[in-house]
This record gives structure tokens, sequence and C-alpha cells, in this order.
């Protein structure tokens, strides 16, 4: 079996449980396999270091410019999100990579990203409950679903606020590989599901 390449976004002000949440479940589930399940690791605008939310200093794998292509996408949250609203070339790299990838996964207000790439039309989503307003007015042909820890459209998975995103990413290793690796990862997490 390939591994699944699996891009975590990173960004300046990014919520620090909203990357590493995901990077963690998706990282032990790859450990845990002896490293022949998934490839994950973290792309940014530019290759250079990133200051997360609280100022911690986090450096990037790739740019998105230079970055493998992803099957799974994982966009996370936090105040950040809003400067890149405004960053065409990341709006662009996620629109395209959601084009070809097999999963596309928010955290928090990382589905604002996704709403501004044009991914929510027609669809049903969540995020943080403070950003429920703001996504609705992003993405006025979404159905925002405010009290689910996460909404799943098939390839389209948001999930709401900070700790959902890694109740989601144990239900896409679940949907990946079944419920004894995803079951394995938690355990190791020592993480309840």
């Amino acid at each position: 079996m390939k591994r699944k390449n699996t891009a975590i976004l990173l960004f300046d002000d990014v919520e620090v449980l909203d990357f590493a949440g995901p990077f963690e479940v998706f990282a032990v589930t790859d450990e845990l396999s002896e490293h022949k399940r998934l490839n994950v690791y973290t792309v940014a605008r530019e290759n250079r270091p990133v200051i997360a939310r609280n100022g911690l200093s986090i450096n990037p794998d790739y740019a998105i410019t230079d970055a493998p292509e992803p099957q799974i996408i994982i966009i996370p949250g936090g105040d950040g999100t809003r400067p890149v609203l405004g960053q065409d070339d990341i709006i662009s790299w996620i629109a395209q990579g959601a084009t070809t990838a097999d999963k596309v996964l928010s955290v928090c207000s990382g589905a604002l990203l996704l709403a501004k790439a044009g991914l929510l039309k027609g669809l049903k989503a969540t995020t943080h409950h403070q950003v429920f307003d703001t996504l609705e007015s992003l993405a006025p042909e979404t159905v925002i679903v405010k009290d689910q820890r996460f909404v799943d459209n098939g390839k389209i998975i948001t999930s709401a606020g900070i700790s959902a995103g890694i109740d989601m990413s144990l239900y896409v290793v679940e949907q990946l590989f079944g419920s004894e690796v995803a079951d394995a990862t938690a355990d190791y997490m020592e993480y309840r599901r």
C-alpha cells in the first residue's frame, strides 16, 4: 500500500491544537504501522518559520509551491485565518488540492478558508462556535451545523473548535484503516473516543 500524503497547512497565528492534534493522530497512526500508511507533513505559504498562537515557532516541511500532492489536506483554524482569507495563493492551493485529494478536513475556523475556496457550497459544515456567523456570511449556501463536533460530507469534513479536530481525525483514520487502527491510535494517545 502506498502511503497517503497528508498535508497540514500552517500560517501565522494558527491555533496550536488545531494542527498539532490532527498531526499527532495521523503521525501516530503511521508510526504504529511502521510508517506504511501515511506521509504526514506541514505546508506553509513560504518555507520559513511560522509563529503560531501564543508565540510557538514551527518550521514547515514545505512551501505550497514545492509540497508533494496531498491525498489528505488538513486546514486548521485560529485568528490567523482572517489574513489568509486575503491570500489568493493559499486559497488557490486549497482549492486546487481539493480537486485531487481524497479528503479535505478543516478544524475550527479553518472552515472559513474552505468557504473562501468555494468548497462548502451546498454542503453542511461546522466550525468554532464563535465564528458561526462569519462562516454563514462567507458561505451563504452552506447549512451551518451548530450541535455536532464534526460534519462529514464525504470528501469534505469540517470540525468544531480545537479539540474536535482530534475526534474528526480519529474518525477519518477509522474510515481509512478500520476501527482497530483508530482504537490503537487513540489508546497510544490515551485519548477517549
